[in-house]
């Protein structure tokens, strides 16, 4: 879903009236008729439907789809912000390995730890993870 069609979608279901809205119910209809029928207040929204589509229907109201929007609003907010860690995480681990380089540690290639231990310390201090 695009941007532009959640927030179609959120001005749509805050521009219904709550207050009339009433609870969505689903219920058999009348006697004679076929399937079931979705009410808001004393006004029928949907009828003939199956059991399942009318439950779906009473349950998907502008209340519960604000809450969803802003539920996949927050999710959305904390993947930038969890991307904006992974990028410094991975920026700050070149850097230490270069810093460790300088200072005599060569990946796998020899025994000496001392340079790679200092540049870790270094960086260590300035990073905190979660």
């Amino acid at each position: 879903m695009t941007a532009l069609n959640k927030q179609a979608l959120r001005e749509a279901a805050n521009a219904a009236n709550i207050a009339s809205w009433g609870q969505w119910e689903s219920y058999k209809s009348h006697k004679g008729a076929r399937g079931y029928e979705v009410k808001v207040g004393a006004k029928a929204v949907a009828q003939h439907c199956l059991k399942v589509d009318s439950a779906f229907i009473a349950a998907a109201n502008p209340p519960t789809v604000l809450a969803l929007l802003d539920e996949l609003e927050a999710a959305e907010k904390r993947v930038d912000e969890l991307e904006v860690k992974l990028e410094t995480s991975d920026k700050l681990q070149d850097s230490a390995f270069r810093h460790g380089l300088q200072h005599g540690f060569s990946y796998g290639q020899t025994d000496n730890q001392a340079g790679f231990e200092q540049a870790i310390q270094a960086y260590g201090q300035q990073w905190k993870g979660e």
